[in-house]
């Protein structure tokens, strides 16, 4: 490889390992253990990565002796491809990690299927009434829950499933973290209950909620919004403040434990608030200038989950890891397609990425990359 191919190259080109998928992917989990990566497509299938590195940067970073620059050799060998399922549906299904390898697949026939990391499928008891729409499992609890869009059941431990109540448009889910209450989409609205089915609230929205995420003490909800920003819900006393100006719908939302801070999609620049001064009652102290603005909406976004980091996936498939409240980037992609999907594996060292053209990859990052 010439020099002047080299100096091409970008950071995605050295680190990633990229497989090509039929459609584009809706979303992606990794597994419980961080062994594997489990990307859906919207034509139904699911694909499984795994997320060893058989050439890790490490083994392919070069410092100098003379001037003690540091360079990165590329990948030699293409990577394992992935495992891929045939069709569970007619659209993308969902998915959730379920015991420690394996996920859970919501199929179209109403069935939940355990997919294992070497792609085998099998049955599990629980089966509802049409298709399933939206699934969640807590590891904590041991408990699944599934909605057909309107119905939502519970099943502990795969056994059968228990009808815990009735809405309208229920296709979001989200177990609290510690896998005792669960909250559901409600048309324009959210319901929070227990997991023995006792109803704690209910909260109206002025739209759809796209996503429902819970920060890591249970005590907060943010939900997406397919119109008009997303919801701020407080647990305490199940206030609802809606952060609204966004000029696209927001499609994710995700919570930074290292500085106890909330990122939205959505806008033209990664948008965050430190949730020591919330943005609850039109308050924007608590605002975090992060990364720089630009004329490009950011689609995707994920916090690293031990350091001070955000990455962003943007429209024009640009990626993009800031540091939480600085205007410091680093570009991982420049240009592709647009970024569906984004989640950091526990430890923090790999970015998986999925985006409308079939991309699906894991970046590896170089443990000395973000001393």
């Amino acid at each position: 490889m010439n020099q002047q191919t080299m100096q091409n190259l970008t950071l995605f080109d050295l680190l990633a390992r990229n497989w090509q998928r039929p459609s584009a992917i809706a979303d992606l989990r990794f597994s419980g253990d961080g062994s594997t990566v489990a990307f859906s497509s919207i034509d139904g299938t699911v694909a499984i990565a795994t997320v060893a590195d058989h050439e890790p940067p490490e083994s392919r970073i070069r410092v100098s002796n003379d001037l003690g620059q540091t360079t990165i050799r590329p990948r030699e060998k293409p990577p394992v491809p992935l495992i891929a399922t045939t069709a569970f549906g007619d659209g993308d299904v969902p998915i959730a990690a379920y015991a420690h390898s394996g996920f859970l697949v919501g199929a179209a026939g109403g069935e939940v299927l355990h997919l294992t990391a070497d792609g085998k499928v099998a049955a599990s008891p629980v089966r509802i009434d049409g298709p399933i729409v939206a699934l969640d499992h807590s590891a904590r609890s041991d408990t699944t829950a599934v909605s057909n869009g309107h119905d939502v059941f519970l099943a502990r431990a795969l056994g059968d499933a228990m009808q815990l109540g009735r809405g309208a448009s229920t296709d979001a889910l989200a177990f609290s973290p510690g896998g005792r209450r669960l909250a559901c989409g409600l048309g324009e609205g959210l319901s929070i209950r227990v997991v023995e089915g006792a109803l704690i609230r209910e909260i109206s929205f002025p739209a759809r909620p796209l996503s429902i995420h819970w920060s890591s003490d249970g005590t907060w909800l943010a939900c997406g919004l397919e119109t008009g920003g997303f919801a701020l819900v407080s647990l305490a006393d199940g206030r609802a403040d809606i952060i609204a100006g966004f000029p696209s719908p927001v499609r994710t939302v995700c919570w930074s434990q290292p500085v106890n801070a909330l990122f939205a999609s959505g806008a033209f620049r990664i948008a965050g608030w430190s949730m020591a001064a919330p943005p609850v009652g039109g308050e924007a102290s608590g605002a975090l200038e992060t990364g720089r603005a630009g004329l490009v909406l950011v689609e995707a976004v994920a916090a690293h989950p031990e350091k001070k980091l955000i990455a962003a996936g943007y429209a024009d498939g640009r990626i993009t890891i800031a540091q939480i409240g600085a205007r410091d980037e680093l570009l991982v992609r420049p240009l592709g397609s647009a970024v569906t999907a984004l989640a950091w594996s526990g430890d923090g060292q790999h970015l998986a990425v999925g985006a409308v053209d079939g991309t699906a990859a894991i970046v590896t990052f170089p443990s000395q990359m973000f001393k």
